[in-house]
């Protein structure tokens, strides 16, 4: 996926925010909280995002993907995407969708609730 397919992507999402941060990485959020990291590498676009347990250690020996650097190094389980042959374009709007999920479910009921996020 080109960077502009994955920032519309990530912009989608509901109550999705986005603010450029990190040397002009596209941050997205949701309730303050990241969920996408959205970049350019030496291969072009990459993309961060939170996974479970299970994925980081799948995918974190996969051809085109690593641990996030900065973010598993502090024993947080991200994945950055950043050369091919990577994820398809869906497994990578999958994980993407899933990481929203995770960091929506870990916020607040108070601002799931102004955010009109209900309990499942």
């Amino acid at each position: 996926m080109t960077r502009d397919e994955l920032t519309q992507f990530c912009a989608a999402q509901p109550h999705a925010t986005h603010v450029v941060q990190w040397g002009n990485a596209d941050v997205y959020k949701i309730g303050g909280k990241v969920f996408a990291i959205i970049g350019m590498g030496n291969s072009g676009a990459t993309a961060t995002f939170k996974t479970s347990h299970m994925a980081f250690e799948i995918l974190s020996d996969s051809p085109g993907l690593q641990p996030a650097p900065y973010m598993a190094s502090r024993g947080l389980k991200w994945i950055q995407h950043y050369a091919e042959p990577g994820l398809s374009d869906d497994s990578l709007k999958d994980h993407i969708r899933a990481s929203y999920e995770m960091v929506a479910a870990g916020l607040t009921k108070k601002m799931r609730a102004s955010l009109g996020i209900k309990e499942v």
